[in-house]
């Protein structure tokens, strides 16, 4: 597939078919961009499209198109890209809409699209429901709209499942050099992870940003993130769906703490693929890694004329995981040198204006606040829209900079729009990177620094079996105990007999109603119960079986470890603050199964409650390897039973210093 969409994504000769506005525009821009192949118009009654000649059918061109625009309607699109495929034709855009992403209103769409993948064969297409794409470092336009773009000698390529959102980020003024804008449609044959596996190939491509809907099939994004690794190519994302709704009622806490996106995070985070959360952040990161690749740590040192402007990034990236390294002796010195003794030296670093003009002197300065310890330093700098001049001698410092040390610096504009176009080339040009705007600044560097842990395994494909038993807690324990996971000693009784039941137990005891969901909230577990007590804690209960059982000891902290069937990730392993806070707290992290120990430990490590864990305030730690060692036991049991199990969870898991006890759990799978 890499081979043929090579073919297809640099063609030398374009066939277009249809007529209309649409079919007219892709001609126009694809001259207008410079496009020095053959451009091809078929059309069965039309004498020229565009000012192009037509020819009657795709039998009678000069040759089999590299690729073609198929701009006519879905039925019509059919026939044609199996005729294409036929001739030995590089590829075809599909523009037609009204495939599968139209089914709610048509449910024809999904058999047209199945006849459409049979018709392409082993011919790449693009979409249904597609615009094309511009490749700027070949002058190519497939495009049936205007758009923005540049030639451009190497730059970053960003693929996106929406084309209004493609066009608009064409349009971008911010000198970020776009490579290649490509859409994806509905992604019938060529996933959207082909198409950047193919980018990879073309060292002219600096970084890519996808912009993803779906993720549709799992492997093809690993297979991607391997390559992408292995060519030191870094991958953004502008990820769609954190607004999803958690399951409206769920028996477990885990189900709501993972939500609708948690799986979509994991599977990111898996792939080291960095996720922004708007346009502007995407494209400026996209532009830093351009620049400077990913950068080596989140240490992060700011430059301004203004207190307000260091208080201001100060304040801004308290919700960033980036930080402001201490300034060095070495670093003190050279900037009290070169900045006089009325300047209070710290990091953020406000300069003042005694060196303003002084190109020479404010490169002395700057220079000196760039340190290994920071991934990157940022001058801010809001460049007036009346008269700049004045401002040249902040550009070339930053220049100054960046060819005296080679480390990455930037110039950031607080408000985007004072970051003149002109002066964002030059800087660009130059090795710098010009941010607009310091929210975007701050996002860009958070998401280019951070750092992940490289996951060997493939995730966990998910099972479709429909689930329709929740196992009592009994049952659960059991199952879990038999992969690992230690459980308190305990029997199943009837109420009655309960005090003959517990002979071989040591109390004091745990009694609990069997069948209940949420036991805690209807009154249903009575604890430190002693032995004379536990018929009555029985009765009083009012199930027909109670499970008993020895009080587990304390610990120093409560764990939720939870794991939830996704249909489109995989299993979400969520780990966090357990107990009946569980979901007041809301302090978790999610990973996907399976997952390393090491990964494990270090989402450990992110909650809230990790101090907990290490020992808080002189208290004992937590015995961190048996905690360990039952969050493998359950991916274990999940790996084991994938087929039919969908949701499992320990809440809590009582951590102490000598060991782990799993004091209530649940198993939802199906009946075979």
């Amino acid at each position: 597939m890499t081979a043929a969409l090579t073919r297809a994504l640099n063609p030398e000769s374009i066939a277009v078919i249809g007529g209309g506005a649409w079919c007219a525009s892709v001609i126009q821009q694809a001259r207008k961009f410079g496009f020095k192949g053959d451009i091809w118009s078929v059309h069965p009654k039309a004498a020229e499209v565009a000012g192009e000649k037509a020819f009657g059918s795709l039998e009678v061109l000069p040759s089999s198109p590299d690729l073609a625009f198929v701009g006519i309607n879905r039925h019509a699109t059919i026939q044609t890209v199996k005729v294409l495929s036929a001739m030995g034709a590089g590829g075809a855009v599909c523009f037609a809409s009204g495939f599968t992403e139209a089914q709610a209103e048509d449910d024809a769409g999904t058999d047209l699209q199945e006849q459409l993948i049979a018709a392409a064969g082993d011919m790449p297409i693009l979409g249904p429901n597609c615009y094309g794409f511009v490749n700027g470092l070949d002058r190519v336009a497939v495009w049936p709209d205007q758009h923005g773009m540049r030639p451009v000698d190497r730059g970053v390529a960003i693929l996106t499942q929406s084309s209004n959102i493609a066009i608009n980020m064409t349009m971008q003024r911010r000198a970020l050099p776009l490579a290649f804008m490509l859409t994806c449609g509905n992604q019938a044959q060529t996933h959207q992870a082909d198409i950047a596996l193919a980018l990879l190939d073309d060292d002219r491509i600096t970084a890519i940003g996808v912009h993803i809907e779906g993720f549709g099939d799992l492997r093809k994004w690993e297979a991607l993130a391997r390559k992408a690794r292995v060519r030191g190519v870094p991958i953004v994302a502008l990820k769609m769906g954190r607004s999803a709704h958690a399951q409206a009622a769920t028996i477990s806490h885990t189900a709501s703490l993972a939500g609708g996106d948690a799986g979509a995070q994991a599977f990111l985070d898996r792939l080291g693929i960095a996720r922004l959360d708007d346009i502007p952040s995407f494209l400026e990161c996209l532009k830093l890694l351009h620049v400077a690749g990913r950068l080596d740590s989140n240490g992060l040192g700011t430059i301004s004329c203004s207190g307000g402007e260091a208080s201001l990034a100060a304040d801004m990236a308290t919700s960033r995981d980036v930080h402001f390294p201490p300034l060095s002796s070495t670093q003190r010195a050279e900037l009290r040198d070169a900045l006089g003794p009325m300047v209070a030296l710290a990091n953020p670093l406000d300069y003042h204006t005694y060196i303003w003009r002084d190109a020479a002197a404010m490169t002395r300065a700057w220079a000196a606040m760039m340190s290994p310890e920071q991934g990157l330093t940022m001058a801010i700098v809001d460049y007036p829209h009346t008269d700049s001049t004045d401002w040249d001698c902040a550009t070339q410092a930053a220049l100054n900079c960046v060819a005296r040390s080679g480390r990455p610096f930037a110039v950031t504009a607080t408000l985007p729009e004072l970051m003149p176009e002109d002066v964002a080339q030059r800087l660009l040009d130059g090795g710098v990177v010009p941010f607009a705007g310091l929210h975007e600044a701050l996002a860009a560097v958070e998401a280019a620094s951070r750092s992940f842990d490289a996951q060997a395994d493939s995730v966990l494909m998910p099972s479709s079996a429909e689930t329709n038993i929740v196992l009592t807690e009994a049952e659960a324990k059991l199952a879990l105990e038999e992969y690992g996971v230690r459980v308190p000693k305990s029997v199943v009784a009837q109420p009655e007999v309960a005090r003959r039941s517990v002979e071989k137990l040591v109390g004091p005891f745990a009694v609990k109603g069997i069948g209940l969901a949420h036991k805690s909230d209807q009154g249903a577990v009575r604890l430190n119960v002693n032995l004379e007590d536990v018929v009555r804690a029985a009765s009083e209960i009012g199930t027909a079986e109670i499970l008993i059982e020895e009080m587990a000891p304390s610990g120093v902290a409560e764990l939720l470890i939870g794991v939830t069937r996704d249909p489109a990730h995989g299993y979400v392993l969520t780990l966090g603050a357990g107990g009946v806070l569980t979901e007041i707290l809301r302090d978790s992290v999610s990973l996907l199964i399976p997952s390393s120990r090491q990964a494990v430990h270090k989402a450990l490590n992110r909650l809230a409650c990790a101090p907990l864990l290490a020992g808080y305030r002189g208290k004992s730690a937590a015995d961190m390897q048996a905690i360990l060692d039952t969050i493998d036991a359950v991916q274990a049991y999940v790996i084991a039973n994938a087929a039919h199990v969908s949701e499992v969870e320990i809440n809590p898991l009582i951590c102490g210093p000598d060991g782990a006890v799993a004091v209530d759990a649940l198993i939802r799978k199906a009946s075979s």
